[in-house]
C-alpha cells in the first residue's frame, strides 16, 4: 500500500536520507530504492512503499514527485507560472481588529487567542502585520496576511 511523505533529510554523499510519512513517522531510504534519484532534495514530496528493516521503518520504491505547478494559499489555487512578482511587507492594523464587535459574548479562550502576549489590545492601538502581495501576469493582485497564512513558508514555495 503506497504512502505519501516528504524528504526531511538527504545525505547525498552517503546516498541515504529520511522521509516523514503521512503518519508523521521517520523512514530511512537509500538512493538505490529511488526511481528518479536526480530529483531527490530536502522537502520534496514523495510516494513510496512502506517497509521495515533491522533498524526500523524504511521505504522502498520511492518516487520523488515533480514540483507541483500549482500552490495553494489560503484556499486560492495559483499557477506558479502565472505569478509575475510577489512582495512581503508589514502593515499597521488596529490591534483589536480581530475581536468581533458584533459578538459581544466572547469565551475566555477566544479572548486569550486574540490578546497578544506583552501587549493587551488597547482601543486605537496598532499592531504590525506581515502581509504577502502576489501579482499575476493577468494583473490580479492577491494579498494574504500572517493571520491567514504562514508568510515565510509560502514565500519558500514561490522561490521554486
Amino acid at each position: 500500500m503506497a504512502m505519501k511523505g516528504t524528504i526531511t533529510s538527504w545525505f547525498k554523499d552517503k546516498g541515504f536520507g529520511f522521509i516523514k510519512d503521512e503518519k508523521g513517522e521517520n523512514r530511512y531510504f537509500h538512493v538505490i530504492k529511488v526511481t528518479n534519484p536526480d530529483l531527490i532534495k530536502k522537502d520534496a514530496a514523495v510516494t513510496f512503499e512502506p517497509t521495515t528493516n533491522n533498524k526500523g521503518l524504511s521505504a522502498y520504491a520511492v518516487k520523488v514527485l515533480p514540483e507541483s505547478k500549482y500552490i495553494y494559499i489560503a484556499g486560492e489555487r495559483l499557477k506558479l507560472t502565472a505569478i509575475k512578482s510577489y512582495l512581503v511587507y508589514s502593515e499597521e492594523v488596529p490591534a483589536d481588529g480581530r475581536i468581533d464587535k458584533e459578538n459581544a459574548v466572547l469565551s475566555v479562550g477566544a479572548l486569550m487567542g486574540n490578546i497578544r502576549p506583552k501587549s493587551a489590545a488597547v482601543p486605537g492601538e496598532m499592531r504590525s502585520v506581515k502581509k504577502l502581495a502576489i501579482t499575476t501576469f493577468q494583473g490580479t493582485i492577491l494579498i494574504f496576511s500572517e493571520d491567514e497564512i504562514d508568510v515565510d513558508a509560502t514565500v519558500k514555495l514561490l522561490k521554486v
